[in-house]
């Protein structure tokens, strides 16, 4: 196959260093939709040890954009004496399949030696739990003390604890829903009609261009970042008052250009229509009576933590959790000025519920 340069794609792909990852093929994966993903790896990244018992270990479930470096998007989180303590927790995060940086996902070669591309199934983020699943098996655990995740990583983890209550102890969820809601949806359609409307889009084929959708992708990433964020912040930041003249708002212009330019480094445009659309058609209670009645049937301690100021996952979506799950803590609320990111910025606060979580799984 030929090269694919950084002006089409920054996914990670064959021949690059891996760094810290490591790779497990853990086979086919059925999918929701009926068809079947072959020969699937996931990339992954650990910390710590697996006791004897096999009793120790924490999943973490990476946001959208995430990676398996846990340390690398969270700082302050992993490490001796840190929330995710390596002195006494084996802590895994894998990579998504429909992700890049070394899972299975559009622009990976598939079977036929070609790249999926438009190819790559529709997944949901029930697929993306059985790959989990599956991967768990093939590393010999049999139950997570704790399934923690932001964002994305949050509805994993809630899938986690409605579906597989047998292997975990308890779930952390963080700015996340048990169901994606209609202004999400709006949002995020705008954001992949911005990549799927680039020139160099090609239907999702463009791994053979010498020019990727990265244009439509930035312009994705731009939209994504103001949800992430909040008013009150953009304004402190670029606002007229603390600048002096009006110029000075115009540099949050060059602060989204940075932001878009810094995923394209790092993602794959198809990947981010495919993560995307798995948020999309999140909705717990499908086919289990709805969301109330899925909510409840949850047998494991749950913790939901709630940023006051995020406008992407407003704090209702989280106190709907911890109002149906029986053994739902009391909702944590974070208090930062940074919206959804907060979960990434006030790591002091959320490291402290992440230590109340595991005394629960305990």
């Amino acid at each position: 196959m030929s090269h694919i340069n950084a002006s089409v794609t920054g996914a990670w792909l064959e021949g690059h260093a891996p760094g810290d990852r490591r790779f497990l093929k853990i086979g086919d994966v059925p999918l929701e939709d009926g068809q079947t993903l072959k020969d699937v790896t996931i990339a992954y990244q650990s910390w710590g040890e697996l006791n004897p018992k096999k009793d120790n270990a924490i999943l973490v479930n990476h946001a959208m954009t995430g990676w398996s470096d846990v340390p690398g998007w969270w700082p302050s989180m992993v490490g001796p004496g840190l929330p995710f303590d390596t002195d006494k927790y084996y802590v895994v995060c894998p990579n998504v399949i429909g992700g890049c940086q070394g899972s299975t996902g559009p622009s990976s070669l598939a079977p036929d030696g070609k790249r999926y591309g438009s190819r790559f199934p529709s997944l949901t983020i029930r697929d993306m739990v059985r790959a989990e699943i599956q991967f768990s098996d093939l590393l010999g655990i049999d139950k997570y003390r704790l399934a923690v995740g932001p964002s994305l990583g949050g509805m994993r983890s809630l899938e986690w604890a409605v579906q597989l209550p047998h292997r975990i102890g308890a779930i952390c969820t963080i700015g996340s829903s048990a169901v994606a809601t209609g202004d999400q949806i709006g949002t995020w359609s705008i954001e992949l009609r911005a990549i799927k409307t680039d020139p160099y889009f090609n239907n999702g084929d463009f791994y053979e261009q010498e020019r990727g959708p990265v244009a439509g992708m930035g312009i994705a990433r731009r939209i994504a970042h103001l949800t992430y964020r909040t008013e009150a912040e953009m304004d402190v930041r670029f606002g007229r008052e603390l600048q002096g003249d009006d110029t000075g708002r115009y540099a949050v212009e060059s602060y989204l250009d940075h932001q878009a330019e810094k995923l394209a480094h790092r993602f794959d445009a198809n990947t981010y229509i495919a993560l995307t659309e798995a948020m999309i058609s999140h909705d717990i209670g499908r086919d289990r009576g709805g969301v109330a009645k899925a909510l409840e049937s949850i047998a494991v301690p749950v913790v939901v933590v709630s940023i006051d100021t995020d406008r992407l996952f407003p704090g209702r979506l989280q106190a709907e959790i911890a109002d149906f799950a029986p053994l739902a803590a009391p909702l944590a609320t974070i208090s930062s000025p940074f919206g959804h990111d907060g979960f990434l910025v006030e790591v002091e606060s959320v490291g402290n519920v992440i230590r109340q979580a595991l005394k629960l799984a305990e």
